[in-house]
């Protein structure tokens, strides 16, 4: 069989106060035709559906158009489990219905060993899901006596496998941070300290582990133990991640191969770093002006409005920093020593940018005279 292994949608979420939902219905089409070309038997969404736990009216009216198009159109069964931003009893709300129509959603934890049977032509595969989980809630459930992050996942791991049928492949779906794997700044942790880490090992028995939460696409421990990563850049920390899905095939002895398929979203996430002149200049001709950009200023001189200068060519320009700024105790911005200018230079700049060439010799005396003239009431009334 094959299935596609996606995860953190983060459906409804917003990005410095611009809402992705366009953004995010964009690749989400894609991954609908990636279904047709490739002729999978299931869709598999590893958690974090929603940006948060009450999604905005919106987000839930996009999702479901989005899945009645995949279960009535394409008739492919969906397989979900609830994520750290999800709420598991908002969105597993009439789950037990929706099972009938083919989209199965895994968010209660007293769940975890009841699989859900894809049968296919080369044969039938069991997928179990782990949601979203935290050790109260593993010891609430379960009766059990366990104190970490670890201790729950390995916990539920081990009652998947008493369960599990030999000699049918199995998938385990979980919505975790596996320990040393690579997180970015847009993912919201999961406890404080790195506490919230679990260990790859148990699942090394699976023909595959399909994991969500961690938003670059990667494995750990072992390459049938994979992240495929966000729909979406979520953070300037992931501009350089190649998102997309993990296409997964699997005959009746196992995994057989994965493929990364990429997604390209409608509006990059780009830092982009320079002179505000050349970069003015090449927003011009960019084909992809409208991206969503963080722009690093190398100028040393002062400049007037860069952010508006830049935003009538990139208007979607988000993020500016002035590389002659360094931050400085109490997260207070202060020149750099280094780049220090007096008050002729930094007048200068302004009086350049306003008029259009520099002052003249009489000018600059007069603005001379002025500075000595404001220093000396300065230093009279202390």
């Amino acid at each position: 069989m094959k299935f596609i292994h996606t995860s953190d949608w983060h459906i409804g979420r917003l990005f410095q106060n611009i809402s992705l939902l366009e953004d995010q219905l964009h690749v989400l089409e894609q991954i609908k035709n990636y279904a047709k070309v490739h002729q999978v038997d299931a869709l598999i969404i590893a958690g974090d559906i929603f940006d948060r736990s009450v999604p905005p009216a919106d987000a839930v009216e996009a999702l479901d158009h989005f899945l009645d198009e995949i279960s009535s159109e394409l008739k492919l069964p969906i397989i979900m489990i609830s994520g750290n931003h999800d709420s598991s009893k908002r969105l597993g709300f009439g789950a037990s219905h929706m099972r009938l129509s083919g989209l199965h959603i895994l968010s209660q934890l007293s769940d975890v060993i009841k699989p859900v049977i894809i049968e296919t032509a080369t044969g039938t595969v069991h997928f179990y899901g782990i949601p979203y989980h935290d050790p109260v809630e593993v010891r609430e459930a379960f009766a059990c006596e366990v104190s970490t992050y670890d201790e729950a996942h390995t916990f539920l791991v081990d009652q998947i496998k008493q369960v599990r049928v030999a000699g049918v492949p199995s998938v385990v779906i979980s919505h975790c941070f596996i320990d040393g794997a690579e997180e970015s700044e847009s993912e919201r942790p999961l406890s404080i300290g790195g506490a919230d880490r679990v260990s790859y090992q148990p699942l090394e028995d699976f023909d595959y582990v399909a994991l969500g939460h961690l938003h670059g696409p990667q494995y750990k421990g072992a390459e049938h133990i994979r992240y495929s990563g966000s729909l979406l850049k979520y953070s300037f920390s992931e501009y350089l991640q190649n998102k997309g899905v993990t296409l997964v095939e699997l005959d009746e002895n196992g995994l057989v191969a994965t493929e990364h398929l990429p997604l390209k979203a409608q509006k990059n996430l780009r830092i982009i770093e320079g002179l505000l002149d050349d970069i003015l200049e090449q927003g011009k001709d960019d084909p992809d002006n409208e991206d969503y950009l963080f722009i690093r200023l190398l100028d040393k001189q002062d400049i007037l409005d860069p952010l508006g200068q830049l935003r009538k060519v990139y208007p979607n320009t988000l993020q500016l920093e002035r590389t002659q700024f360094i931050l400085s105790k109490g997260s207070q911005l202060k020149a750099d020593v280094s780049l220090k200018r007096t008050e002729k230079q930094v007048f200068n700049d302004f009086f350049k940018q306003v008029i259009g060439h520099d002052l003249t010799e009489e000018q600059s005396t007069l603005l001379l005279d002025i500075i000595a003239e404001a220093k000396g009431v300065i230093e009279g009334k202390e």
